[in-house]
């Protein structure tokens, strides 16, 4: 009798291999035994398992995406809106069936409609079979927005300290994407949440436990964080304005998405890993735990901040 593992399965080309999801993403794949090609601009430095074939390419670039594309069945895509159209129709006409859509909760609540929402449009445009995962608040932004002034000086810059959100494991994401690539899954639109409704004041908390420190958080005003980090510079400094709510998620300046110190309402549309694959999501505790040692690799407090 033909076993599982005996069986063939499709090849499934990553985009954004080598990011904080990408990895999860190629890492899941890899365990389920499903052949993953991983598309990086710099392959030689990728470093991902010997076992991953990693070709370079661009979604910038459309045109380097050829190689990637070969006897591929699914693929996995992060959002570039402005090439999205012609990155589908290369995957199309390279034979690619079923594409995987790396968006945001951002896209359910109505906010995001000129980034993810035109990749998501692209896709259902296409003719091929296609899935959607809208991932509300990446828990390693706390990483990538705090992480810097943690290491340097065990401190948290937050003019919102009572605002409240459901963060989520990234290695949650990479599973319901892995979920959402089996045949049975195509049509769906997942926007998922972490398991844990915390305020930022509660996140900081999370972290300090985690790494056996105290973490000052000092409450500011909106201009003052931007201030703040844009000179940190990185992902903080490149969404300052309207993660204070300085812009839109659009961009659009003098106007705010919503209230940025208070919980949202409960929305039915917004499901936790249980609902999704019948299993909880990773706590915001194990979050932090796992990245404890990403807030404290920098010994010397008086060094200057990193940038991830």
């Amino acid at each position: 009798m033909k076993s599982h593992n005996d069986e063939k399965l499709p090849l499934t080309v990553v985009t954004g291999a080598t990011g904080v999801l990408g990895r999860h993403v190629v890492g899941g794949l890899l365990s389920s035994g499903r052949p993953v090609r991983a598309v990086s601009r710099r392959p030689r430095h990728s470093g991902l398992p010997s076992s991953v074939e990693v070709v370079a390419g661009d979604l910038h670039e459309p045109s380097t995406l050829e190689d990637a594309f070969t006897a591929a069945s699914a693929l996995v895509l992060i959002a570039v809106p402005e090439t999205a159209v012609d990155v589908v129709t290369r995957a199309r006409a390279a034979g690619i069936e079923h594409i995987v859509v790396v968006s945001s909760a951002a896209v359910t609540a109505g906010h995001d409609t000129t980034y993810n929402l035109p990749v998501e449009r692209a896709v259902q445009a296409s003719g091929l079979d296609w899935s959607i995962v809208r991932p509300g608040e990446f828990a390693t932004n706390a990483l990538l927005i705090w992480g810097p002034s943690i290491r340097s000086g065990r401190r948290v810059v937050e003019p919102y300290p009572e605002q409240a959100g459901n963060p989520i494991h990234e290695r949650d994401i990479a599973d319901v994407v892995a979920d959402l690539l089996d045949p049975g899954r195509r049509g769906r639109v997942d926007t998922i949440v972490g398991p844990d409704t915390l305020t930022k004041r509660e996140q900081v908390a999370a972290i300090s436990a985690a790494v056996g420190d105290h973490i000052t958080l000092d409450e500011v005003t909106s201009e003052q964080a931007r201030s703040f980090y844009r000179e940190q510079g990185g992902f903080a400094a490149d969404n300052a304005d309207w993660l204070y709510g300085l812009t839109s998620y659009d961009g659009v300046e003098g106007a705010t998405d919503e209230s940025l110190d208070v919980t949202p309402p409960p929305d039915s549309a917004y499901r936790t890993l249980t609902d999704v694959l019948g299993r909880p999501g990773r706590s915001y505790a194990q979050w932090a735990r796992d990245h404890a040692s990403d807030f404290t690799r920098t010994a010397d407090r008086t060094a200057g901040p990193e940038h991830d």
